[in-house]
């Protein structure tokens, strides 16, 4: 049986931008990324943050990502399932999206982190944009 291929930071930049309609914004301070569709945001990296720390050293990560997600379900459904690498903090409660850190990419295969990207694109694309991409690929979901 093949090996998945791991996941990898450079999947994230890739996937983000082959998605339509993406721009590319530079945070002002610490010039982090992130990834916008329709002046929305579908995907940053997060710079250091009190409320994202190792429970070991209390040190901030330094490589949190910010993936959106379609809705509290989906969001529950990557925080549940303890194969995911992905976590919360009280800072994002109620809010659409899941963090993980980059460091830990390598526990997802490259598919599957390709498939959130692309549904925290979808989460944040118009209505249209979503449509005319899924129909693009012969998804008619």
């Amino acid at each position: 049986m093949p090996r998945t291929r791991r996941a990898t930071v450079e999947d994230v930049h890739r996937v983000a931008q082959s998605m339509p309609h993406v721009t590319v914004q530079r945070g002002r301070r610490y010039g982090n990324v992130v990834y916008q569709v329709g002046g929305k945001s579908f995907v940053f990296f997060r710079t250091p943050r009190p409320d994202a720390v190792d429970p070991a050293t209390s040190e901030r990560y330094d490589d949190v990502i910010v993936l959106w997600v379609g809705s509290e379900a989906d969001k529950q459904a990557l925080l549940q399932d303890p194969a995911n690498p992905f976590f919360t903090t009280a800072r994002f409660d109620g809010h659409p999206s899941v963090l993980v850190q980059a460091s830990r990419l390598g526990e997802l295969g490259r598919d599957e982190l390709a498939e959130i990207v692309r549904d925290a694109w979808l989460s944040q694309a118009s209505n249209r944009r979503a449509a005319a991409w899924l129909a693009e690929r012969g998804d008619t979901t």
